[in-house]
């Protein structure tokens, strides 16, 4: 009889309460758990042989039972004009994914992605374009700032939004484990008063994220303050209305305290009018929140077909005029200017082809 292929535990991923119950179940002291874990998320190691407080015979029982790598780099692109970097990264499983990190006078955010493509066919987005593949694990999420923070130094990194490829609350377990290990004191660089995940809007799941004690930034993309233009543009809404979503962001506020982000990409006579400065001003007069203007970005790089064949920008002038009319009401507006098209690598462009 062919003995089975034992599998590896995927520790990569795992917050500290699951590596110190893992080490107490395979006969290790508790401390452990922690021991790694610093390792792991502070130190960035992704090679058993640099633990130099574990003793070798614990090193390499771990390097034959367990995965703490889950990530190799492939690729990286640089925007000439902004400076904005993309890169490419292979999973164990050799599927590639895309993050991105957006360079300003401030801070430098890093964009990462929680699912390989997206099941959502949000109709301005490449992502959705190329499809849905499967979920990351939160060791793939996290190796994402891993890659990026060996790469472009971790003390440059100020900022991490949840808004590559994917929707994060249809991964919402990884996507929690994932925030607890950024949440951890054990982790520095990154604390969660500087992440922000961004949903299309996935109801039930903003509630279960106001109720999980992490008090995360969230942003919802919300694109249109009408039911119906907002179903035609992103099909997620028929399933979970714009109302269902409204009233989650609200009980969110409540329950910890943050102000929300409507992000808003402009779209030429879809949802730049007058109907759509007032519906906006009326609801952020209900909650405390901003919005982030963003310029719709070309997704002639995914060869688009139907409704998003059509889509196009709203001219720069009506943006400035959109925007001067939500200041005038007391709005906090930003402008996401394009940063890094000439990559393929703004906003609702990321998207790599499956092998």
């Amino acid at each position: 009889m062919i003995n089975a292929v034992k599998k590896k535990v995927l520790l990569k991923g795992m917050p500290l309460d699951e590596l110190n119950d893992y080490f107490v179940s395979i006969g290790e002291p508790k401390f452990r758990g922690g021991q790694v874990f610093n390792w792991m998320y502070n130190h960035l190691v992704t090679d058993f042989t640099e633990m130099n407080n574990l003793s070798k015979e614990l090193r390499n029982k771990l390097s034959d039972n367990t995965i703490i790598k889950t990530l190799d780099y492939v690729d990286s692109e640089v925007s000439e004009s902004t400076g904005t970097k993309k890169f490419v990264f292979e999973t164990n499983e050799h599927n590639k994914i895309e993050s991105v990190i957006i360079p300003e006078e401030n801070r430098k955010t890093l964009c990462i992605s929680t699912q390989i493509g997206c099941p959502l066919d949000c109709k301005f987005c490449a992502t959705g374009l190329m499809g849905y593949k499967k979920n990351l694990s939160a060791g793939e999420i996290f190796d994402q700032y891993l890659l990026a923070a060996k790469d472009y130094g971790k003390d440059n990194l100020t900022n991490i939004v949840y808004m590559g490829m994917g929707e994060p609350l249809l991964n919402y377990s990884a996507t929690i484990n994932s925030l607890k290990i950024f949440a951890d004191e054990l982790t520095t660089g990154i604390s969660l008063r500087k992440i922000t995940v961004s949903t299309a809007g996935i109801a039930p799941k903003i509630i279960d994220l106001a109720d999980s004690g992490l008090k995360v930034k969230i942003a919802l993309s919300l694109h249109s303050c009408f039911e119906d233009t907002r179903s035609k543009i992103m099909p997620i809404n028929i399933k979970y209305s714009l109302k269902q979503n409204i009233d989650a962001i609200k009980y969110y506020v409540k329950k910890t305290g943050t102000r929300i982000t409507f992000e808003y990409i402009m779209l030429k006579d879809i949802n730049d009018r007058q109907d759509d400065i007032n519906a906006l001003a009326r609801l952020c007069s209900e909650i405390p929140s901003k919005i982030n203007v963003i310029p719709f970005n070309s997704l002639k790089h995914m060869n688009p077909e139907g409704f998003s064949a059509l889509l196009e920008p709203t001219p720069k002038h009506r943006i400035e005029d959109f925007v001067t009319k939500l200041r005038d009401r007391n709005i906090t507006v930003n402008v996401r200017y394009t940063q890094g098209d000439d990559i393929a690598a703004a906003c609702g462009q990321l998207a790599v082809k499956f092998i």
